[in-house]
């Protein structure tokens, strides 16, 4: 039986070390990534940047590839461009990396959620949660994510 989304969500969130892939090197850190980063990261979470154009990203360091991290990294949330999304999905099978979270959000950053994504996360026995924001959930979300979470679960647009 296929898990349900809180039980994908919750094991998600249970592990400690998240990479976060598509974090900007805009110094204004509006990108949706970026907010994701820093939330994992003030909530105790070991957190690595992943974005291939930066050596650096919130005053630490970055990686261009979730393959060149050089820690074991459990999950990544991915909150790239759509047409990105597959290519990272496959370099964290790659990277022995079996958790992805495609970001989807309310604000003009766009989704990560990749249908072809999605199929060989399935075909490849990864766990994938394809939407939604991990801040709608768990001890990374705030007021304000859990309400939106909460409206977009009533009208049927959460994650399966």
């Amino acid at each position: 039986m296929a898990a349900t989304l809180k039980e994908k969500v919750a094991d998600f969130l249970s592990q400690e070390h998240i990479a976060i892939a598509g974090v900007s090197r805009d110094p204004s850190g509006a990108a949706a990534a970026n907010g994701i980063y820093k939330r994992f990261r003030d909530m105790g979470y070991h957190v690595y940047a992943v974005n291939p154009k930066a050596d650096s990203v919130e005053g630490d360091p970055c990686y261009h590839s979730v393959k060149d991290i050089p820690a074991h990294v459990d999950g990544v949330v991915i909150a790239t461009p759509e047409s990105a999304a597959e290519q990272v999905v496959r370099d964290c099978y790659d990277a022995g990396i079996n958790r992805v979270w495609m970001h989807s959000g309310i604000h003009s950053m766009g989704v990560s959620v990749s249908q072809s994504a999605i199929d060989f996360c399935n075909e490849h026995n990864m766990l994938v949660i394809g939407g939604a924001c991990p801040l709608m959930f768990g001890k990374t979300s705030d007021g304000f994510h859990r309400f939106f979470g909460r409206v977009v679960g009533l009208f049927g647009g959460l994650p399966n």
